[in-house]
């Protein structure tokens, strides 16, 4: 099985998230989380820390990641695992390649002309914006 991470990063105040704009197919030109493939399939959570410092510049210095959930394609043979975290404070971000922006957390993430994932994103947030309001 093939295994990808998107990670969702949040400001401090939890009202906006890390998109990028991808470049590339499929999805050019869209929003998505920021993430990749899974390199070394016996260590997540670090996959998670590299693609996030690749693409952002953020690091484990600047956030803690929670490993949050999994999203298995049978049929696509695909894994994606998915991770979160809350900014402490301002960072300076550094683009890869994708065109970083800041999103208000109630954008509608269910625009399919405008959010990559056929409304996945505004799944994994609305879970995650749950989750942090139960604890």
């Amino acid at each position: 099985m093939k295994k990808y991470n998107v990670i969702v990063i949040f400001n401090k105040n939890l009202t906006k998230t890390l998109m990028c704009k991808r470049t590339k197919e499929p999805y050019m030109g869209m929003y998505n989380l920021v993430g990749g493939k899974i390199e070394k399939e016996n260590d997540s959570l670090n996959e998670a820390y590299r693609e996030l410092e690749e693409e952002t510049a953020i690091t484990k210095n600047d956030i803690t990641l929670t490993y949050f959930m999994n999203i298995e394609y049978i049929t696509f043979n695909k894994d994606i695992e998915v991770y979160f975290g809350i900014l402490d404070k301002e960072v300076k971000l550094v683009e890869e390649v994708n065109a970083l922006e800041w999103v208000d957390i109630n954008d509608n993430f269910f625009d399919m002309n405008k959010y990559a994932g056929e409304g996945n994103i505004r799944h994994i947030i609305e879970e995650i914006k749950i989750s942090l309001n139960s604890n």
